[in-house]
C-alpha cells in the first residue's frame, strides 16, 4: 500500500486523522494533518520530561533529591482554588501508594512515562513551572503546541486554558531529544537526551504505535489518550534500517451509542495499522541529508 492509498482509506475515517512520518534529521517522507491541533492527552508529558532535564542542567534543582508526593497542586487559573488528581483516572498505584511520602523526582518522571502517571506528571510540573515546559516546546521548534496547565485543571480548563499538541510539533520535539543524544542539540546535553530515550524505551504501555510492529523492535515511545483522542508518538530503532519518527493522532468523538472503550479500540487499531505500513517502508523512507521538499501530504 503506497502513501495516497494509505491517505484514501484515512480519508474514510471519521474524525480527524494527523501522521508525521520520517527518518531523524531527514525532511518527513508522509505528513497528513500534520499542522493541525489535537488535544495533547498525556503526551505533553514528553514536554514536561525535557523541562525537568533542563532544570537539572541549570542547577535549578536536583532530580534526585527526595520529594512529598501530595495530591495538592496550583492551578493555571489565577484566581482559582488548588485541584488535586482523581485515582480512578490515573494508571499508575505505585505513585499513589507513597502518597504522604517522599521520593527522588527523577523516579516521578520516569514514572510519568512509563506508566503516564497523571499524579507524578502534576508533581514534576510544581517543580519545574509551566514556563519551563512553554521553553521546551519553542526550542523544539514547535509552531502550535501549547501546554498551558496541569492534569484534571478543571477551572483553568473551564476558563479555556488547555494543553495542544500536533503531529509535527511531536515529531519534531521527539526529534531534538533523539538527535540530542549522539550530538549537542537545543534541548539538553547529550547525555540527559540519552537519559530521556531510556525511559521512553522502558515505556509500559505498548499500545497503538507500538501494535503495529514487529516483537522486539525498539522504539522510545509516549501515547496519550482520552476520551475521542488518542495519540503515539515515536521514535523506531529498526535493526536493518536508519531510525525514524512516528507521530499518529487521532481525534474523533464517539458515535451515537457507541461506548467510548470500543472508539478508543478502533483508534489503537488504527494507529497500528499505519504504524505497520509505515515499517514495511522503512527502507524507502527519505534519507537524512535529502533536500527539504513537500512530502506527501493528506487531503
Amino acid at each position: 500500500m503506497g502513501w495516497d492509498d494509505l491517505d484514501a482509506r484515512l480519508d474514510r475515517e471519521s474524525g480527524t486523522v494527523s501522521v508525521y512520518a520520517g527518518r531523524l534529521a531527514a525532511p518527513p517522507t508522509w505528513t497528513r494533518h500534520a499542522e493541525v491541533t489535537h488535544y495533547a492527552a498525556s503526551t505533553m508529558k514528553l514536554a514536561v520530561l525535557a523541562a525537568l532535564h533542563r532544570a537539572a542542567e541549570a542547577g535549578r534543582l536536583d532530580p534526585d533529591a527526595p520529594v512529598e508526593i501530595r495530591n495538592r497542586f496550583t492551578s493555571a487559573r489565577p484566581d482559582a482554588p488548588p485541584f488535586s488528581c482523581t485515582r480512578q483516572e490515573d494508571n499508575d498505584a505505585a505513585v499513589w501508594d507513597r502518597l504522604g511520602g517522599r521520593v527522588p523526582l527523577r523516579w516521578l518522571a520516569e514514572r510519568m512515562i512509563v506508566r503516564s502517571s497523571n499524579l507524578a506528571t502534576n508533581l514534576v510540573i510544581e517543580h519545574v513551572g509551566l514556563p519551563a515546559v512553554a521553553e521546551v516546546w519553542a526550542l523544539a521548534g514547535a509552531r502550535h503546541s501549547v501546554t498551558g496547565r496541569g492534569i484534571e485543571d478543571f477551572a483553568a480548563r473551564e476558563a479555556g486554558i488547555t494543553n495542544l499538541i500536533t503531529a509535527a510539533d511531536l515529531a519534531a520535539l521527539l526529534g531534538a531529544v533523539a538527535t540530542g543524544a549522539t550530538r549537542p542539540g537545543p534541548i539538553a546535553t547529550p547525555a540527559d537526551c540519552a537519559a530521556m530515550l531510556d525511559v521512553l524505551c522502558a515505556q509500559q504501555i505498548r499500545q497503538d504505535v507500538a501494535e503495529g510492529l514487529p516483537a522486539g523492535v525498539r522504539l522510545a515511545h509516549k501515547n496519550g489518550w482520552v476520551r475521542g483522542v488518542r495519540h503515539g508518538a515515536a521514535v523506531v530503532f529498526p535493526d536493518d534500517a536508519d531510525p525514524y519518527l512516528l507521530v499518529v493522532c487521532t481525534t474523533a468523538p464517539p458515535a451515537d451509542g457507541q461506548p467510548s472503550g470500543r472508539a478508543d479500540a478502533d483508534a489503537r487499531r488504527l494507529a497500528a495499522d499505519i504504524s505497520a505500513q509505515v515499517w514495511q517502508a522503512r527502507h524507502d523512507l527519505t534519507p537524512a541529508g535529502s533536500p527539504a521538499t513537500p512530502p506527501p501530504t493528506g487531503r
